[in-house]
């Protein structure tokens, strides 16, 4: 799993075996307890373009639109770890405040 960035109580990741997916996307996971629990799906290109896109989440709305801002604001950085993640690469943590 290549941890992408923390923003507030939630982890950004990508998984390697994404890779063969049809869109890049990011799983959104809860930071807290004793594990983390998948929260959110988002897309973040379509077709090589950025495109932002909540596939499912069980987050709030504000939630939801506090990490697509984000992830609208370090796009190029969070694609570049996606790409590390599939080479099968170590990836930074960014900490990105909201």
């Amino acid at each position: 799993m290549g941890q992408l960035a923390i923003i507030k109580m939630f982890l950004l990741v990508s998984i390697p075996t994404d890779i063969y997916d049809n869109r890049r996307h990011i799983h959104v996971f809860r930071k807290g307890g004793r594990r983390l629990r998948s929260v959110a799906k988002i897309w973040i290109e379509r077709n090589g373009e950025k495109c932002i896109e909540i596939v499912e989440s069980d987050l709030s709305p504000k939630d939801n639109q506090m990490i697509v801002d984000a992830i609208d604001r370090h796009w190029e950085f969070i694609n570049e770890q996606i790409t590390l993640t599939f080479k099968g690469q170590k990836t930074k943590v960014k900490n990105i405040e909201k």
